[in-house]
């Protein structure tokens, strides 16, 4: 597997190494979008960001109450620092169902 993985890369990724890829809070001029919660879906799509993309991003589960129907609802926030990772991530990530 990691074979496949530096393969992806072709070369080291700074990053990685130092383990600053993932983000912890949403800055501002990150592009982001929300996601609907389902089980299982933030480890996936961190393994699947993790593998093809390369630069920093951002990805947290939050809580808000719905407008409509009055209910709490779960959802992921996702974010990249570069726009063609953001655009890239919602053409191409197979976790995605749109209805």
């Amino acid at each position: 597997m990691r074979m496949q993985l530096a393969h992806k890369l072709k070369e080291p990724n700074a990053l990685n190494f130092f383990k600053l890829r993932r983000v912890n809070s949403l800055p501002p001029y990150f592009d982001s979008t929300t996601i609907p919660y389902t089980y299982n879906i933030e480890e996936s799509l961190n393994k699947w960001v993790q593998r093809n993309l390369k630069g920093r991003y951002y990805l947290n589960r939050s809580t808000s109450v719905s407008s409509i129907t009055d209910t709490v609802e779960s959802s992921l926030k996702v974010g990249f620092e570069d726009t063609k990772e953001m655009s890239y991530f919602m053409l191409a990530c197979p976790l995605l169902k749109y209805k």
